[in-house]
């Protein structure tokens, strides 16, 4: 009996250790840039992205920009957490909404190769400036010292953020509660050259 239990504790322990091993984050080749232009100057240079998908990445994270940037009550709160003259009513950055809702501007965007080595899909995801000169995505999950360079990253990190469009925006009790915008924790990554 003693033999049997064992062999079950191991067969056991490798199939968890094998069911763990299938969660793990696949990585994939990431690059930020601060702008279209930036990512297409890369692209002629013989980059990770082409020009199209360039194009098509920085489109999807203008409309994750809109659809899912941190939203507050007012420009005060909203520059404590982006900086100063980072922010800008939803009115302005969204082109439509209230005037009264701020939102950080776009300072650039991260591109993923979703389909590993070679050219494939690309997905992206907004950046943000954070009040300490860093870079932050739409959820504040993920802080980056630049917003341009290069680096392997989990594919999670371009996974959909939930939408902030007609949420209550953030006050400055909400931002206090959680230590400020992204305080709940995540990564943070920096891009080599």
């Amino acid at each position: 009996m003693r033999k049997r239990s064992r062999t079950v504790a191991l067969a056991i322990v490798g199939a968890a250790s094998f069911t763990l091993a299938g969660c793990r984050d696949e990585q994939v080749d990431a690059q930020a840039f601060p702008d279209l232009e930036s990512c297409k100057s890369a692209a002629v240079a013989g980059g990770l992205f082409s020009s199209a998908e360039c194009d098509t990445a920085f489109a999807e994270a203008e409309a994750l920009h809109v659809e899912a940037a941190p939203r507050y009550d007012s420009l005060a709160v909203c520059e404590e957490q982006h900086g100063e003259g980072a922010c800008g009513s939803e009115e302005q950055v969204a082109e439509r909404g209230s005037g009264s809702i701020f939102m950080p501007l776009l300072a650039g965007y991260l591109i993923g190769n979703m389909m590993g080595g070679g050219r494939g899909m690309a997905a992206a995801q907004p950046l943000y400036r954070s009040a300490d000169g860093r870079f932050t995505n739409a959820t504040g999950s993920s802080t980056y010292s630049s917003n341009s360079g290069r680096a392997k990253m989990g594919s999670s990190m371009f996974a959909r953020p939930p939408s902030t469009v007609g949420k209550a925006p953030m006050t400055r009790a909400n931002v206090a509660s959680r230590g400020g915008f992204g305080s709940t924790g995540g990564s943070r990554s920096s891009f080599g050259g």
